[in-house]
């Protein structure tokens, strides 16, 4: 079964962009986000799905993927070549007209990943199988190899492209680009983001 948040924030965001400068949640905003949810920005037939770990709780307040300040995930794609410029998380849906989208393991808001159970990230597998069915993306890229190694339950994966297809699709892991990934640099992130976009760009 796919996971359910628990409830949803009351109040309406009337900003355009978690990005603007006139606009920043306060305290209050980001913790009324707890199990809130970001829509998937999906189609058929995407070159590339990106699926997060989950919804930060900035991203939650904003409706936008990766808006939490200090998210490598724009700057990337950039340096990668996936975006000819450096788009801000208000153009996410954007990223439809270049062939790629991005949905998430777990729909549910929280302040960091580790607070997403292991349980839950096994359950919300059959919530993706169903979107890679109804969508049939080229590829799927999973973004921080721990979650992809809880619900794929592959203890043992890397890196990179994986040796099985999923619902007949591409599996590639790569890092997650959040700014508390201390692991991997920015130029790192995208050196490794970039050797995805040449695999999926020769097929």
């Amino acid at each position: 079964m796919s996971i359910k948040p628990d409830h949803k924030p009351t109040h309406k965001p009337t900003h355009k962009s978690g990005n603007s400068p006139s606009y920043k949640p306060t305290k209050a905003d980001i913790q009324a986000a707890y199990n809130a949810t970001v829509a998937d920005i999906i189609d058929r037939d995407l070159n590339v799905l990106f699926c997060g770990i989950n919804p930060s709780l900035y991203s939650a307040v904003v409706g936008h993927h990766f808006a939490r300040p200090g998210n490598r995930f724009w700057k990337t794609l950039h340096l990668a070549g996936f975006t000819d410029r450096l788009y801000s998380a208000d153009e996410d849906r954007d990223l439809l007209k270049l062939g790629y989208g991005i949905t998430n393991i777990v729909d549910r808001a929280t302040a960091r990943a580790d607070e997403v159970a292991a349980e839950e990230f096994v359950a919300a597998q059959q919530s993706l199988a169903q979107k890679l069915q109804t969508y049939r993306p080229k590829c799927l890229a999973v973004l921080g190899v721990s979650a992809y190694r809880l619900a794929f339950q592959q203890p043992k994966a890397k890196m990179g492209q994986q040796s099985d297809r999923w619902e007949g699709t591409l599996i590639w892991v790569l890092p997650n680009p959040s700014g508390l990934n201390a692991h991997y640099q920015l130029q790192d992130l995208a050196e490794v983001y970039r050797s995805l976009r040449e695999a999926t760009s020769s097929q």
